[in-house]
């Protein structure tokens, strides 16, 4: 009966963001929100090449962290796609997003294909847009979720700057799309963006099952920007259901200072620090890492270069562990990298 109440919960969700923009559907003259249709796609793609040192042991190691390049493209006013494959995440070749976008009405976009869960801010950071060499432990190992489904998204009018997601997924691995499920995975987001301010705020809730425990987690996130500092904190709550497992919590609060540089091959210089954490977290997944109970600091500078859409990052970093309890051994890092984003 509880998984009949999940899918009862899932669609009445979708159902009732879906009939939002009815009443301005009436007032436009088209109802869809027209998109440049070209057959040539869009092309882009970033590469990371990373050395890292343990410095409290002197183990050291060179990496291609990311070669990621996307696919994108409308093929009608209405009608998109993306598609996206890292061909070298620490040597490993991953599907990442394959999707196809619909415009319903102005306003309202329908998902469906394999890509991010709509859950928290942290999470959605990709290579493109890092702030630091490593993910924080909410980005990495609390919510790292890309899931096959279907999801709906509606923005209301710019006076009121808010994004209201929801969908429903598979709620196994992303590399077998062939079992039945007697139950799914869901997540529901609302972002609001206050351009006068700089201020942004999302809260989030999601629901998994991937193997035999459902845990369900909500998520807080605020930050805030303007010419030379961008500021975030965030919180993400996750409660198993069933078992004798203690709720987990994780936890980051960034910041980020830059400035321009003139008569130098860059024109940006940047300082950031960040602390993260997570409590007792526990692998939902086999495949993923197990309990853990970590905090940590993290300091970097940073040199970029930008020039219309392509940028380029010399970026180096120390993390620092407070404490660990969890199943691999901390490592104080230092790590120099050079990111080239097209």
């Amino acid at each position: 009966m509880s998984d009949i109440r999940q899918h009862i919960t899932a669609l009445m969700a979708a159902a009732a963001i879906s009939m939002l923009p009815a009443a301005a559907a009436e007032n436009s003259n088209s109802g869809t929100e027209e998109k440049k249709v070209d057959y040539m796609p869009e092309i882009h793609g970033v590469l990371r090449a990373r050395w890292e040192i343990d410095t409290q042991h002197g183990d050291q190691r060179f990496q291609i962290r990311n070669a990621r390049v996307n696919v994108s493209g409308n093929v009608a006013p209405t009608i998109g796609y993306y598609i996206q494959t890292d061909f070298c995440d620490a040597g490993t070749i991953k599907i990442l997003d394959a999707y196809a976008r619909v415009g319903i009405l102005k306003g309202l976009d329908l998902r469906a294909g394999q890509f991010r869960m709509p859950f928290g801010v942290e999470t959605f950071r990709s290579p493109t847009n890092y702030f630091f060499s490593n993910r924080s432990f909410m980005g990495k190992q609390v919510m790292n979720y890309r899931a096959v489904g279907a999801r709906i998204a509606y923005t209301l009018p710019v006076s009121l700057p808010l994004t209201i997601e929801a969908g429903a997924f598979n709620p196994g691995a992303i590399s077998s799309h062939t079992p039945w499920n007697r139950t799914v995975a869901y997540a529901a987001k609302a972002t609001m963006t206050l351009p006068a301010t700089g201020i942004i705020t999302s809260v989030s809730y999601a629901s998994l099952r991937p193997e035999k425990l459902r845990a369900n987690l909500i998520d807080a996130f605020m930050g805030w920007k303007n010419d030379s500092w961008f500021m975030a904190a965030e919180y993400m709550f996750e409660n198993y259901c069933g078992g004798n497992i203690r709720s987990a919590h994780s936890y980051m609060a960034m910041a980020d200072w830059h400035m321009p540089l003139k008569r130098s091959v860059f024109n940006q210089f940047s300082v950031q620090g960040r602390f993260d954490g997570m409590a007792r977290h526990t692998a939902l997944r086999s495949s993923e890492e197990g309990l853990t109970d970590a905090n940590r600091l993290t300091a970097g500078v940073t040199l970029t270069y930008i020039y219309k859409i392509f940028r380029a990052d010399l970026r180096l970093n120390y993390e620092h562990y407070l404490n660990n309890r969890g199943t691999e051994p901390a490592r104080n890092l230092m790590s120099a990298e050079i990111v080239v984003k097209f």
